[in-house]
């Protein structure tokens, strides 16, 4: 080898060169890592600390439970105009369609609500309606997922695992957020919904339910206190000095941390879940006992997300309703067919339950930190399908609904054409839906990013504006 100081071997050289773009590589594989580190403060004061997403998946007809539109009424049994020749999801439609259900004032506020939701009626003085959303897709799959990431595809992560990225723990013996499933199964699309994406790994959902509970938390009889606690003392050990060999294994670190965090939960967890606890008249008030089982299946998740979110729980998805079977059809919203027959099913799971959840926050004043949104996935078409009466899939125009921290009630932002075909005043998109969820937050949804494949990602993506209307 040359003595010189600005010469090199060959070898020398690339070995330096490598170990230069490793360390160029390792920097950017850690990047995510460092700024996720960093992450767990909200950029200015928030309005709430807690989200509380209750999800309808199918399509929940916005024009026959929250959107009233008196000209349906009207000009019921006439074409729509200008659509006579539309096609949509499934196919050719039918003439306009009146809802089954008359709709009446509600509130001081004198909202129209369907008579088939008269106890979330009771509600809409809290309630900052949007009545001009809008979706990228008509299809369910797609739809849920867009309506959780604000992409239709899978591989991106959901609005929870931001917020529990952003804003980390508020109380580390229990997820951070969690996924609580209906009876029925997972929603369109399932995991997807609740998936961190490329975010950590840790920042997934964790799925619940009152009818399935996270399984293999108590201790072994045949384990005492003494050796569980010295077995998890010593792989605590095992696992630190294996994550010093591969830094950057984000996977790893993830497996640690449920881990970690399962042995916490193997106190809390049972304790929180376990719905005995709570007094008969609670139990009467959400309808767990209802004799249908799949409202009391419902009332007992509704009553679930209440104690989880009264723990500290940061983000919690509540689902009504699953995905359609070739089975059977009817578990959802999706009304193709026979839409009064299916929603004097649905609407009865939905409502008292959902009230009661609503009213006990609000009692237990539990609305001054907990921001409640109410999704679903697309619209309903105004008009009937084609040989049935049942309304096809409308993605230019539906309702959703915000309440609780930060939210002025009794408003609503936007609006529908005079049939609810097309959102046509202030047109909201899910962009702007979840800018004004992190907003309330204490998130600027322009600065929650993570650096991914070059560049650096948002819930929001390119887009998005806060609904200041709707804010108190």
């Amino acid at each position: 080898m040359s003595s010189h100081p600005l010469e090199m071997a060959r070898r020398d050289f690339l070995g330096r060169m490598g170990s230069g773009m490793t360390g160029v590589a390792l920097s950017r594989l850690l990047a995510g890592e460092l700024t996720a580190a960093a992450a767990g403060q909200p950029h200015f004061a928030p309005r709430a600390k807690q989200v509380l997403q209750i999800f309808c998946p199918g399509a929940a007809s916005h024009v026959d439970l929250w959107d009233h539109k008196p000209q349906l009424e009207k000009y019921h049994g006439t074409p729509l105009p200008g659509g006579q020749t539309e096609v949509t999801f499934q196919g050719k439609n039918g003439n306009l369609m009146k809802s089954p259900w008359p709709f009446a004032p509600a509130g001081k506020s004198g909202k129209m609500i369907s008579t088939m939701l008269p106890h979330m009626a009771g509600h809409v003085d809290d309630m900052a309606f949007i009545h001009s959303m809008t979706s990228r897709t008509n299809t369910h799959g797609p739809g849920c997922v867009n309506m959780n990431s604000c992409f239709t595809r899978d591989g991106f992560p959901s609005a929870g695992s931001w917020v529990s990225y952003g804003l980390g723990s508020l109380n580390e013996n229990l997820p951070t957020y969690v996924a609580i499933q209906d009876l029925r199964g997972e929603p369109p699309n399932g995991k997807a919904n609740w998936s961190n994406g490329f975010l950590p790994a840790r920042f997934q959902g964790i799925t619940m339910s009152a009818q399935q509970q996270l399984r293999n938390l108590s201790r072994p009889d045949s384990i005492s206190e003494r050796e569980d606690a010295a077995t998890r003392d010593f792989l605590k050990l095992i696992d630190e000095e294996h994550a010093r060999q591969h830094p950057g294994n984000d996977e790893l670190r993830a497996r640690m941390a449920a881990y970690e965090l399962a042995a916490r939960m193997q106190m809390t967890a049972p304790e929180v879940s376990d719905l005995s606890k709570e007094p008969g008249s609670t139990h009467h008030f959400y309808g767990t006992n209802d004799p249908n089982k799949l409202k009391a299946a419902y009332a007992r998740n509704c009553l679930l997300a209440r104690r989880l979110l009264e723990q500290g729980v940061r983000f919690v998805s509540l689902y009504c309703a699953s995905r359609a079977s070739a089975v059977d059809g009817l578990l959802n919203w999706d009304a193709h067919k026979t839409l009064k027959a299916d929603y004097e099913r649905h609407c009865p799971i939905f409502d008292q339950p959902t009230a009661a959840l609503l009213t006990d926050l609000k009692q237990r004043g539990m609305l001054n930190d907990v921001l409640v949104i109410w999704c679903t996935e697309f619209g309903r078409m105004p008009t009937h399908q084609d040989g049935t009466s049942g309304r096809d899939h409308n993605p230019d125009a539906f309702t959703t609904w915000m309440m609780g921290g930060g939210v002025r009630g009794g408003v609503s932002h936007g609006a529908t054409d005079d049939f609810g075909r097309r959102a046509a005043v202030d047109i909201a998109t899910v962009y702007d839906f979840h800018a004004t969820v992190l907003h309330l937050l204490g998130l600027n949804h322009e600065k929650l990013t993570y650096y991914h494949n070059g560049a650096n990602r948002r819930l929001t993506d390119v887009h998005g504006h806060v609904l200041q209307s709707i804010l108190a």
